[in-house]
């Protein structure tokens, strides 16, 4: 299999965007929005995906939502490039992420067939220094811009940074598990022959 790396850049009127993934790397994380707690739930991604992630994302007009979207689209299309044919891939995975008082659970097939649905339960309009509705935005251009099938449900929890963290969590989880590579699988891990 191919080294499953790929490099973004998204340049507009709005932000200037710089991403680079490595699948098959090692959770090491360098990230730079200037949004702390969209930086936190980045790393943590990396970390807990084992992908080598980079990003370098600046805002053009001063608007967080714009440079909050255009980060969650450009680290989605860099992981669905690297990602390739997706031959080989173990394909499908579920995780069940606790932090503290919150559970999420992610489920993910890695078909090139794009749906997700999200469930945050987030209460309070605002967690550290981003929006209820940014984080909502963030979690669905990266979702869309994933190219697979994605389910992400917030069971339950009291803390909105806790709930937060475990999806992210729980989706880095079921990534890493769907997209490594089955010594097994000797094509494309689809029935149709095509992903």
């Amino acid at each position: 299999m191919a080294p499953r790396k790929a490099s973004i850049n998204r340049n507009t009127k709005e932000t200037n965007v710089q991403v680079s993934v490595n699948i098959d790397g090692f959770g090491k994380t360098n990230i730079k929005t200037g949004i702390n707690f969209l930086d936190h739930l980045i790393v943590s991604f990396g970390k807990h995906g084992m992908m080598d992630l980079k990003i370098n994302a600046k805002s053009n007009d001063g608007i967080e939502h714009h440079l909050i979207e255009d980060t969650a689209i450009t680290l989605g299309q860099a992981i669905d490039k690297a990602l390739g044919s997706r031959v080989g891939i173990t394909r499908f995975s579920y995780a069940s992420v606790p932090m503290d008082e919150s559970l999420s659970e992610a489920s993910i097939d890695l078909i090139k067939r794009p749906f997700w649905k999200s469930t945050l339960l987030i209460k309070r309009n605002k967690i550290e220094d981003v929006s209820k509705e940014d984080l909502e935005h963030f979690f669905q251009s990266l979702l869309q811009n994933l190219n697979s099938c994605i389910h992400l449900t917030v069971k339950y929890g009291d803390n909105d940074h806790h709930k937060v963290e475990a999806a992210i969590k729980s989706l880095a989880v079921a990534f890493r598990n769907a997209s490594t590579k089955d010594k097994k699988q000797k094509g494309i891990p689809s029935t149709k022959g095509s992903m």
